[in-house]
């Protein structure tokens, strides 16, 4: 008997079945992607919060990864943690989700307890995932347990993790709230029980749309902000001195990750599809942060314009492709549109990232350099798209004849600020 069965090895999936394994659960998890179980099974890593030698403590503790669904039959509980990226019609892409929930169907059993953590609208664990479940002919609530909870996975984030982030949990029935909250209390320090399975998936939206909004509310004042003549760095830190009522949120190129820029789009599409009409505070706000690299290559040709250089044929280099500070993780980078829109006025590119050595954003990729100094001190113009902390952005401004700090991290005067 295995305790649980983790469908999807992910960066959600993966930093779970970590937290189970250390609570002294048995934990096996299911991948249809081979190489990745051939990769974890040999104790090696693919995302960026677990090393190696994390994946060679799992294994220690018991985990094993397979692509055989029979193991799932023998779990106690099974939780879906695949990806669900946007679909051509802007709503969440459930192909995953329905994979996953098909699969465990297939293999269910009474009084097995299952989870959807992927991030979708509210709704879709009454209506695709139950569905699916009870077409093995076993009813939830009665048969089987079913429960929502969404993952609150923040790659890099080194303060706070699977065990000590509070973990939301939504039950189709009171008593699937409770066996779910059971569960997570094995390997989590706080369970935070919703009303139901609606409840929990409204939440997790609404953490992401109140930073996708704000996001864009600061995105929009840098640009009448810098014709203005306000250093807005300046504004925000003077406001973050107010005790209470305030929370800062930062400009920058664009937003990445597949939080930010994509799970608020699911309830917009909910909202239109199910009631008819736009949630407009989140489509204006995805308007904003989606022309942000626009904006940022603007910039840019207006920069070298001022010093009598056009784009076409200049040197740019870019400093930091990933969406994140200190990550690898590339997922909807803002870096990507940025370059395309460069490289599309003709310029030179090449870029530097200590987490990425190969950038492939479009066909041919962009030439990565090896000595910081001697390119950033040569290029028409350097742009800080992303702020890793091996960078120091003050020293490398000094060097470049031209620097563009999109993230507000130098201090000198000589530096254009988005």
């Amino acid at each position: 008997m295995t305790d649980v069965v983790i469908l999807g090895l992910g960066y959600v999936g993966l930093p779970l079945a970590q937290e189970a394994v250390r609570a002294g659960a048995s934990v096996c998890g299911y991948d249809v992607n081979e190489a990745i179980v051939a990769s974890l099974n040999a104790c090696r890593s693919h995302v960026d919060d677990l090393a190696d030698s994390d994946i060679a403590e799992m294994r220690a503790g018991g985990f094993t990864a397979t692509t055989d669904e029979a193991r799932i039959a023998s779990a106690a509980t099974a939780v879906i943690c695949v990806p669900t990226p946007l679909s051509e019609d802007g709503g969440p892409d459930l192909a995953a989700v329905k994979a996953a929930t098909r699969t465990i169907a297939r293999n269910l059993r009474p009084g097995m307890l299952v989870i959807l953590e992927s991030t979708t609208y509210p709704g879709t664990t009454d209506e695709v995932v139950r569905p699916l479940l009870e077409s093995s002919g076993l009813r939830a609530g009665v048969d089987f347990h079913l429960a929502f909870s969404p993952e609150r996975i923040d790659p890099g984030n080194e303060k706070f993790g699977p065990r000590n982030t509070p973990k939301v949990v939504g039950g189709h029935s009171a008593a699937c709230a409770d066996r779910a909250g059971e569960f997570y209390g094995r390997f989590v320090d706080t369970v935070v029980r919703t009303k139901g399975t609606r409840e929990a998936e409204m939440a997790k939206l609404l953490e992401n749309t109140y930073r996708h909004v704000n996001i864009a509310l600061v995105n929009e004042m840098a640009r009448f902000c810098n014709q203005l003549g306000i250093d807005l760095w300046d504004v925000i830190r003077a406001a973050s001195s107010k005790p209470f009522g305030f929370q800062a949120f930062y400009p920058g190129p664009g937003v990445g990750g597949h939080c930010i820029p994509i799970d608020p789009n699911y309830l917009s599409h909910n909202v239109r599809s199910k009631l008819g009409y736009p949630f407009r505070f989140v489509e204006l706000a995805q308007e904003i942060n989606a022309t942000m690299p626009e904006y940022v290559a603007r910039r840019a040709q207006d920069i070298l314009n001022d010093s009598g250089l056009a784009v076409s044929g200049s040197s740019i280099l870019l400093l930091g492709v990933t969406y994140k500070p200190d990550i690898a993780d590339q997922r909807e980078s803002p870096a990507v549109p940025l370059a395309r829109l460069l490289q599309g006025q003709g310029a030179k590119l090449s870029y530097h990232d200590p987490y990425v050595e190969h950038w492939n954003c479009f066909d041919g990729g962009v030439p990565r350099v090896d000595d910081l100094p001697s390119a950033t001190a040569e290029a028409d113009l350097v742009i800080l798209v992303q702020s890793h902390g091996v960078y120091d952005a003050d020293r490398l401004a000094g060097q470049a004849r031209r620097f563009f700090d999109t993230r507000g991290v130098t201090k000198g005067p000589d530096v254009y600020r988005l």
